[in-house]
């Protein structure tokens, strides 16, 4: 087991910034590839990110690849995302995740195990 704490988020304008945080505790956080995911209002869960275990593979979606940045500090046991340049189209609710079962960057909702409590990201134009 494993729970994720996430922190962040809140409204900006476009353009600007903001970093997530997802703190991990339980089981070895390094046994997890990380991952995350965004609900927009209305719509299905997406990937946005994902990063392997030793954080040394990372995979973006399309629309936010160059503007949207995942790492990961095992020693703190935390996954980060850095969003640059947002955009309105960022608006959304913001998940962390965390899978046992897949050491690489894996974009598919259904491998992940455990996830976030979510935390809203507003981008105003």
């Amino acid at each position: 087991q494993v729970q994720l704490v996430q922190s962040g988020g809140g409204s900006v304008q476009a353009g600007g910034s903001l970093r997530l945080s997802c703190a991990a505790s339980g089981r070895t956080f390094s046994s997890y590839a990380m991952g995350w995911f965004r609900q927009p209002p209305g719509k299905e869960r997406e990937f946005v990110a994902a990063i392997s275990r030793s954080g040394d593979s990372t995979y973006y979606a399309d629309s936010v690849k160059g503007r949207f940045t995942i790492s990961r500090d095992n020693a703190k046991n935390t996954v980060y995302l850095q969003m640059n340049s947002l955009k309105p189209e960022d608006t959304a609710v913001y998940y962390c995740a965390a899978t046992a079962r897949f050491g690489i960057a894996t974009t598919i909702v259904g491998r992940y195990d455990y996830w976030g409590q979510g935390t809203q990201v507003t981008v105003s134009s």
